[in-house]
């Protein structure tokens, strides 16, 4: 299967496109490292759910514009990465026009199916990332109950699957509750970004229960450390009243 990719640039900006107007990526050519859009900055909030040193070993599905890879290689130096990508020329526009930075001991990018990999290989991860759509928007196998099972078998204890999910699409509150039923619950949705994506967070293992208060208190060291902003996603949380006791547990 090709990926029909178009490239596009505004207001000093990079945007990758799979033959339609949906964002598939995106880079600030100014800061190729940071995490441009801000459903890629939440997906990495699982940096607020866990303590430093974590993660360890990190697996993507979906490789992009290589944003949360490039992230995570340049800010968390304990981490080993994989990145599983089904179409090879996504690859390779990432390292052309995305700055994807060459493989080493800490960054591997695999060309395969994502749910081919994650029901097959019997690694544990601490965390697991998935942001794979086609040009429709849509996540096909990558949203079925049988992914979303193979991936709690694939956490570690303190391990957390960090999903991006479209909530504009039909299917959304299905994939929401295959999530519950393969976490037993354990699932946490943030607020839908203005874009429309939606991240949820799950795990079988270590529970996570803290505050709002201590949230933000992560988020500024966290931000101090990395540029990564996620003090306007507590706002959002804070604001949307999912949290009326102002504590997150799961």
């Amino acid at each position: 299967m090709t990926v029909p990719i178009d490239i596009s640039e505004e207001s000093g900006v990079r945007y990758l496109h799979f033959g339609s107007v949906w964002v598939q990526g995106a880079m600030r050519i100014r800061k190729p490292d940071a995490l441009e859009l801000e459903y890629t900055r939440e997906m990495m909030a699982g940096l607020l759910l866990r303590a430093a040193p974590w993660p360890e070993r990190v697996l993507l599905i979906g490789l992009g514009a290589g944003s949360i890879a490039k992230f995570i290689h340049r800010h968390l130096p304990q981490a080993r990465t994989t990145v599983v990508e089904i179409a090879p020329e996504v690859h390779a526009v990432a390292s052309q026009y995305f700055r994807l930075p060459p493989e080493d001991e800490r960054l591997q990018v695999m060309i395969g199916d994502g749910v081919h990999f994650v029901v097959n290989d019997d690694s544990q991860w601490d965390l697991i990332v998935v942001d794979g759509f086609d040009r429709n928007a849509r996540a096909g196998k990558l949203a079925s109950q049988a992914f979303y099972a193979a991936c709690r078998a694939r956490l570690s204890p303190n391990g957390l699957l960090s999903v991006n999910l479209f909530g504009q699409i039909r299917g959304f509150k299905t994939q929401l509750k295959r999530l519950g039923e393969a976490f037993d619950g354990r699932v946490f949705a943030l607020p839908p970004c203005p874009s429309g994506n939606v991240v949820v967070f799950a795990h079988a293992g270590n529970p996570v229960e803290t505050s709002l208060a201590a949230l933000g208190e992560r988020a500024s060291e966290l931000k101090t450390a990395s540029g990564l902003d996620l003090k306007p996603s507590l706002k959002r949380l804070d604001k949307s009243g999912q949290l009326p006791d102002g504590r997150i547990a799961f």
